[in-house]
């Protein structure tokens, strides 16, 4: 096949040797996506992250088709439609928080957290609370705010001038400071840190504390973990919480931050008083994406999608045993379906992912580190084929 140069500028990818030809996606069905040469693959990272019950899911299909006949946007500023209403609603019952404020994408998410963090202080009596405190190894996006709560170099290393300093959390006296705004963790899995799994002891400081506590449920949230969210696996009762990725089962750009009443109410005024919130986004709240959101959870529901993600992580977990005698395979981390397969040879991340897309899977490794974080609709017999191909290239 001829070589094809592409005037797509694609993230994270190096464009030079870049062809488009080899990598091109055409369609999805299911757990699978099919290239411009007729190839099906396994989508075995869920097209990073995002994609719940397949690609092209009939029913969300159908409910983002309904709502593009009704109403296909409406602005959020200064007005409301009630398929925002019933998705705000639905987040909020979820997870036990009061109010949703929703932007475009995970990153959007936590600039509103830090944003209504920051405010929040201001107007509770405590402006000097304008310092962040974040986990090691932390990522949490690629705009200046959510870069500036990260912490892997290859990241954010060039753009300094555009980001400020976020203190690591690593021991409790760097919480209770008085000039503290908020800490912001990812709750039990650190996905872009090569799904580093943090300890849950680690998070027992954040329980009771006096800096807000935000969580960034943007990449675990939607059972990746096991559970809907993770944050109900350590006892965490977050001040804000961000979600996006499978919010709409990874059909449309959608995310969620979400605010506990305390924090809504400190924005509550006069409007002379300009005490409202100061941030808001083009796209917040588009009807056909809060309905492809509420279609996706619907189908928790009737396709029992967290029960088939633990028979799924089960069968990843009796694949991850074997490779305690492989001399190829380094450490090995599973929460739910969030899993890293390290590769002692620092060079043979992707040798190894392209090895794995001819045999007809397609993954995306982080450095060394082999990802699986499969669509929570696949079958035993994907996570089998796909152990099955990842024995034999390393072999």
């Amino acid at each position: 096949m001829v070589s094809v140069r592409s005037r797509l500028w694609l993230p994270f990818t190096q464009m030079q040797s870049f062809d488009a030809s080899a990598r091109t996606f055409v369609a999805g069905d299911g757990t699978r996506l099919i290239d411009a040469a007729g190839r099906s693959v396994f989508d075995a990272v869920s097209s990073i992250w995002t994609i719940v019950h397949g690609h092209s899911h009939p029913a969300i299909v159908a409910a983002i088709s309904r709502q593009a006949q009704i109403l296909d946007h409406a602005t959020t500023l200064g007005a409301t439609n009630p398929v925002a209403e019933a998705l705000a609603s639905r987040l909020c019952a979820l997870t036990r928080m009061d109010y949703a404020f929703f932007a475009s994408d995970g990153a959007s998410a936590i600039e509103a957290a830090l944003k209504m963090a920051l405010q929040y202080w201001q107007q509770a009596g405590e402006p000097q609370r304008t310092r962040f405190v974040r986990l090691v190894d932390a990522y949490h996006g690629d705009t200046a705010g959510a870069m500036s709560l990260s912490d892997i170099a290859v990241f954010k290393s060039r753009f300094g001038a555009v980001t400020f300093e976020a203190i690591p959390f690593d021991r409790l006296e760097s919480i209770e400071r008085n000039d503290v705004a908020a800490v912001i963790v990812e709750p039990i899995v650190q996905a872009a840190a090569g799904m580093r799994i943090v300890p849950k002891t680690a998070y027992e400081p954040l329980r009771a504390m006096t800096p807000l506590l935000i969580v960034d449920e943007i990449a675990t949230g939607f059972g990746r973990t096991g559970t809907m969210f993770a944050f109900e696996q350590l006892q965490l009762q977050p001040d804000i919480l961000c979600a996006g990725k499978g919010i709409t089962g990874g059909t449309l750009a959608l995310s969620a931050t979400l605010a506990r009443a305390k924090i809504y109410d400190a924005f509550l005024g006069a409007p002379e008083a300009r005490v409202q919130f100061f941030h808001g986004h083009s796209y917040a709240g588009n009807p056909i994406a809060c309905a492809a959101a509420l279609a996706s959870l619907d189908l928790f529901q009737t396709e029992a999608t967290l029960e088939n993600a633990r028979v799924l992580a089960a069968a990843v977990a009796e694949r991850l045993a074997r490779f305690d005698e492989n001399a190829a395979i380094g450490a090995t981390r599973q929460a739910g379906l969030m899993i890293g397969v390290d590769l002692r040879d620092p060079g043979a991340g992707w040798p190894v992912a392209n090895a794995l897309y001819e045999r007809g899977h397609f993954t995306r490794p982080i450095g060394a580190t082999i990802q699986f974080v499969p669509p929570l609709s696949s079958a035993r017999e994907d996570v089998h084929a796909f152990f099955d191909a990842l024995e034999g290239v390393v072999a």
